[in-house]
């Protein structure tokens, strides 16, 4: 992600009155047609965080997005993972710099672009998928929001199958069975390395927690789910927004046991 002033190629979201945002892709010598006309060398060299104006006299802040904003603009090959949940994610699972990690279920790379971050220059993020088609949607996003990524290996793999990539101190699972890869995980961890998987039902998540008790491999074994709801505090009008981000799926953690 770049920073200092605008530039041609930057990924820009102009956000109007309403707090409405329209990603577009700044190029020298062309004119946006929204709410008026505007042109991109109008912005190109300007400081982000600037307010433009179209030929209509629609006013619109100009500013890179964030990584919760690029997620639900960015192409889709699957479901996201949504911010709310990438952040408990990170947090639940400890992901750390310098951390080896086994992404599976690479999707549209929301979770592996969170994962590059937190694992800083010096981590690395192994990520399988079992569909091309989707992983390479999923590397193209990752390019385009973080850039070229010597950190990141990207393999078609069915992680059902194994764990070709061992050691790793955190494996991040967002795939319909991760009961199934329990066993494949124990014998990648090290004592204390932490398992977590992300599902969109609370049978999948109890079926997780079942496999891990089970194997006797894993202790503190916790289920969570992160429900987020906006205020609004302007004036007066000091209350929820009527909106809120409610279920979107569980996370389940455990830590490997020594033995």
């Amino acid at each position: 992600m770049r920073t200092g002033p605008l530039q041609a190629g930057d990924l820009v979201l102009l956000i109007d009155r309403r707090r409405r945002s329209y990603p577009i892709t700044l190029q020298a010598g062309k004119v946006q047609d929204l709410r008026g006309r505007l042109a991109h060398d109008d912005l190109i060299g300007r400081d982000e965080g600037t307010f433009v104006r179209t030929s209509a006299g629609e006013r619109f802040l100009a500013v890179r997005p964030t990584l919760a904003d690029y997620v639900l603009e960015m192409p889709r090959g699957a479901t996201i993972v949504y911010p709310k949940d990438l952040a408990q994610i990170l947090m639940a699972a400890d992901v750390y710099p310098g951390a080896t990690v086994v992404e599976a279920g690479t999707g549209s790379g929301s979770l592996t672009m969170a994962l590059l971050r937190a694992v800083g220059p010096q981590g690395k993020v192994f990520t399988y998928d079992v569909r091309a088609d989707f992983q390479r949607r999923a590397l193209r996003n990752v390019e385009a929001f973080l850039g070229p990524q010597d950190r990141l290996v990207a393999r078609i793999h069915d992680v059902y199958e194994g764990i070709p990539d061992a050691p790793a101190e955190r494996i991040i699972l967002d795939l319909p069975e991760p009961w199934r890869v329990v066993e494949h995980a124990a014998a990648t961890l090290p004592a204390g390395g932490i398992f977590a998987s992300y599902v969109p039902t609370v049978l999948q998540a109890h079926r997780t927690s079942e496999a891990l008790r089970a194997s006797g491999a894993f202790a503190l074994i916790e289920t969570t789910e992160t429900l987020v709801r906006p205020w609004n505090l302007e004036g007066q009008s000091v209350r929820p927004v009527h909106r809120m981000v409610a279920h979107t799926g569980f996370v389940t953690v455990a830590r490997r046991v020594a033995g």
